[in-house]
């Protein structure tokens, strides 16, 4: 609460702190008139109220990176946002590129722990120049969503970690993506098949797979200009997996 000033600061990352809620946060991020690039991981005593803020003060931002575990919010336990921040930034900020959603802790069984839903993040993605998107963990993200991204006229840069609900049908969706071009995929429920359909589209220049275990290193061949295969799971994605575990 102190009195700073912030009005040219373009770059913000806190990370692992606890902010007691409803302070402190969402006045610095109403002050932030020139924020370009947000990164929030694992901060606690955050709410809708504080992103709102933001968009409402922030219309140059473009890029936001959320690392998010659940929290009990009165009777509820979830992830600290909801649909409501994400349609904020969807009105009022024209400018966002860049979207990375990492969530730790949250049960596949359980997919309310994530207070976004499909449907939040496909309006924000319409709404929003997206070129690049990032999901780690994001267990309501599915094939209808992926459908919903086949129409993104921007997207260039895909990347699904653990996602459990993408499958095959998904891929068949997204290469219809019209300016997609970097693809990484981390998701056991992908196989040959959906690959194959990535191969015959004959559209991207790079693709990663790992840790696809029905995913063959012969099916991987010709798929992209740049492709890397591997069974494990890289040096690099496992210090991002320890970093949200």
């Amino acid at each position: 609460m102190y009195d700073f000033s912030c009005e040219n600061m373009k770059d913000l990352k806190l990370g692992s702190i606890e902010i007691a809620t409803g302070k402190g946060l969402r006045f610095l991020l109403g002050r932030c008139k020139a924020l370009e690039k947000l990164c929030l991981e694992y901060v606690r005593g955050l709410n809708d109220n504080d992103l709102i803020a933001l968009s409402q003060s922030c219309n140059n931002l473009k890029s936001i990176s959320l690392s998010l575990d659940p929290q009990y919010y009165h009777d509820d336990f979830r992830t600290a946002f909801t649909d409501n921040s994400l349609k904020a930034l969807a009105l009022s900020c024209p400018m966002l590129e860049t979207v990375e959603l990492t969530f730790a802790d949250c049960s596949p069984m359980y997919p309310s722990e994530i207070g976004f839903t499909r449907k939040g993040l496909v309006a924000l993605i319409q709404s929003c120049p997206i070129r690049v998107l990032v999901l780690r963990r994001a267990n309501f993200f599915n094939d209808k969503g992926m459908k919903a991204l086949s129409s993104a006229p921007l997207l260039e840069t895909l990347e699904l970690v653990d996602c459990e609900a993408i499958t095959n049908a998904g891929l068949g969706f997204i290469v219809h993506a019209p300016c997609l071009i970097n693809l990484t995929l981390l998701c056991e429920g992908v196989t040959d098949v959906g690959v194959s359909k990535l191969a015959h589209s004959q559209k991207l220049e790079s693709l990663i797979i790992e840790r696809c275990c029905c995913v063959s290193e012969q099916a991987v061949r010709g798929a992209a200009r740049s492709v890397q295969y591997s069974e494990s799971v890289s040096h690099s994605e496992l210090e991002k997996l320890f970093m949200s575990s």
